[in-house]
């Protein structure tokens, strides 16, 4: 990107600047140093050699010596200057280096985010675009015909619905996942019992999973999670409708809470037909879809549900992830601080680091 190279650039210079000021101060207060010491060094030899009782025969060796020691401070003096310009150079060329890479690893981070929302921007562009161009063919293929029955308006209408619906979705998907790239709110932040959070995402899908004659089955340990309940909620009922888009009729989803030392797992497991291996790096990705290797007939979604969840799993800092075969289902995991201590100290240190 041009303006992560135009920043790089000018990161390089103010660290070189930096480096460069500090090389030069140094070469000063080191010439300074040595400098004085060879004077002083001269300066006491020419004295002791003033000092010395010499016949008037000997007077002009006197000086020569003398000239001698003053020609030797100079080359000394010239010699230092020499070295001080050169290590200037070698760190002029070595801390341009260094600073171009110090730029790069300062920046990287924000040169990856700034891809991310690129590619974010895009799919979700890309992603509104297709239902709006599927209404305007079908719209525009019914003002060409002659007439339009009822039926037809009808079935018309009905598919500007469907596709209207998938419009709102996203939306919401997408305004949902705004509100956690903005973090929580540590005034929300409470201790809510893992049982109460499975009861409300159950009761959220429960026309779903009626509709489909699907079970739900419940264990926990009367285990506590740290974290914005509201947010906890929505992060299970991601995995739930995960579960439920991708099983089939009459199955049994379970869901379950552990207490594992400092951490307490969460999980979600369903009866469906499992992911592929190379699926599973990428399916927390925004807009990723892995329907080719679980349910084929399955066609909604845009892939934000799993997303957001792992989101909502990092702002706790937490751990979500997934075990699969072909054909024995998939379980989501979510693994958050146990104890109150350590939750507190986690998520303190978080949003300190998150600018909250």
């Amino acid at each position: 990107m041009r303006v992560i190279k135009s920043a790089t650039f000018k990161l390089t210079l103010w660290y070189l600047g930096i480096i460069m000021v500090l090389s030069i101060i140094f070469s000063f207060a080191l010439y300074h140093a040595s400098s004085s010491q060879l004077i002083d060094s001269e300066q006491r030899q020419s004295d002791a050699i003033g000092r010395l009782f010499l016949p008037p025969q000997l007077e002009q060796t006197r000086e020569t010596y003398e000239q001698r020691l003053y020609d030797d401070l100079q080359n000394n003096l010239h010699h230092i200057q020499t070295q001080m310009l050169g290590l200037n150079l070698l760190t002029l060329l070595v801390g341009g280096g260094l600073s171009y890479a110090l730029a790069r690893r300062t920046l990287l981070p924000v040169e990856e985010a700034l891809e991310a929302q690129g590619r974010f921007t895009a799919d979700a562009s890309h992603e509104l675009r297709t239902p709006l161009t599927v209404m305007r063919s079908e719209i525009e293929v019914a003002l060409r015909g002659q007439q339009l029955s009822a039926s037809e308006a009808r079935q018309l209408l009905g598919s500007n619905l469907e596709e209207i619906a998938k419009l709102e979705a996203l939306s919401a998907s997408l305004l949902r996942l705004a509100r956690f790239e903005n973090g929580l709110d540590l005034a929300t932040i409470s201790f809510v019992p893992t049982a109460e959070l499975f009861e409300a995402a159950i009761e959220r899908f429960h026309a779903k999973l009626k509709h489909k004659h699907m079970k739900t089955e419940v264990s926990t340990g009367g285990e506590t999670v740290p974290g914005d309940r509201d947010s906890l909620v929505e992060l299970v009922a991601v995995l739930l409708d995960n579960a439920i888009k991708y099983s089939p009729e009459h199955s049994t989803i379970k869901l379950g809470s552990q207490a594992q030392g400092q951490v307490i797992r969460l999980s979600v497991a369903d009866e469906g037909v499992g992911v592929k291996a190379e699926d599973m790096p990428h399916i927390f990705d925004r807009f990723y879809r892995a329907d080719r290797s679980r349910s084929k007939d399955v066609s909604s979604g845009y892939g934000l549900g799993l997303s957001i969840a792992k989101r909502i799993t990092d702002l706790h800092r937490g751990q979500i992830y997934v075990e699969s075969l072909l054909g024995s289902g998939a379980t989501f995991y979510v693994k958050l601080p146990a104890n109150q201590a350590q939750a507190a100290h986690a998520l303190n240190s978080f949003f300190s680091g998150f600018g909250h």
